[in-house]
């Protein structure tokens, strides 16, 4: 590129199969050894040794020791929202896997996006704070409105983390409901709610968030959709 930052080197670090699966496996926001990456990748520990170099040295990682093991994860937010684009472009443009399976489903359904909910429950919480005025489009982009506020303080929500905050949440696309969900604190302070609350689980090393009956229910009753509405009619 001629103008502007050149991302072709980033790119080219992103494109790798082998190094997309690494920072897909990164990207509910855990830290993982090499060996676990190794597997996830499908290379050997040399191999994906070389890979992790390369990611640390252009910032898509960040590495931490402990003991004996060396921890990668994801170096921020940002790389995090940048992946979760390039998969929406995929999917928009039909660059989907060969084989699918029941956690397909189930990504699509919830899943977590580094450090907030994504699909469709998440894009359904955000279309109901949004119909609701709770989180709207201010003077520095999206803000929580003082209504929105009393709400989530209310249902129980621990916006602790949101305090001094310049930027509290921000919009984050859907990479398969090609729609928004919310990203930013109050994004990780809404996951963490679901979690803690027992509307929903993790599932293994996956990024899958498993939504429990009754916890369905109190998803519906607490962030109402229009349509919900005329439904019951």
């Amino acid at each position: 590129m001629r103008d502007g930052p050149d991302i072709s080197a980033i790119a080219a670090l992103i494109g790798d199969p082998g190094r997309a699966n690494m920072l897909s496996a990164l990207m509910d926001g855990r830290a993982l050894t090499a060996g676990e990456l190794a597997g996830v990748a499908g290379v050997s520990l040399p191999t994906a040794s070389g890979h992790l170099s390369r990611m640390v040295g252009a910032g898509l990682l960040v590495v931490a020791a402990q003991g004996r093991h060396r921890y990668y994860r994801l170096a921020g937010e940002d790389v995090a929202a940048a992946l979760e684009s390039l998969m929406s472009l995929a999917e928009a443009r039909g660059h989907r896997r060969v084989r699918t399976g029941p956690r397909d489903a189930a990504m699509r359904e919830a899943r977590s996006c580094y450090r907030h909910l994504a699909g469709a429950h998440a894009v359904r919480i955000y279309d109901s704070l949004r119909a609701r005025g709770a989180v709207a489009v201010g003077v520095s982009g999206l803000e929580v409105s003082s209504e929105g506020r009393r709400f989530l303080d209310g249902l129980g929500v621990d916006l602790s983390g949101l305090a001094g905050r310049r930027v509290v949440c921000r919009e984050c696309l859907d990479w398969s409901e090609r729609r928004m969900h919310l990203a930013g604190p109050l994004g990780t302070a809404l996951l963490d709610y679901v979690l803690a609350s027992g509307w929903a689980e993790r599932v293994g090393d996956s990024r899958v968030i498993r939504f429990r009956p009754r916890g369905l229910k109190a998803l519906e009753a607490a962030f109402p959709l229009d349509k919900d509405a005329s439904a019951t009619v």
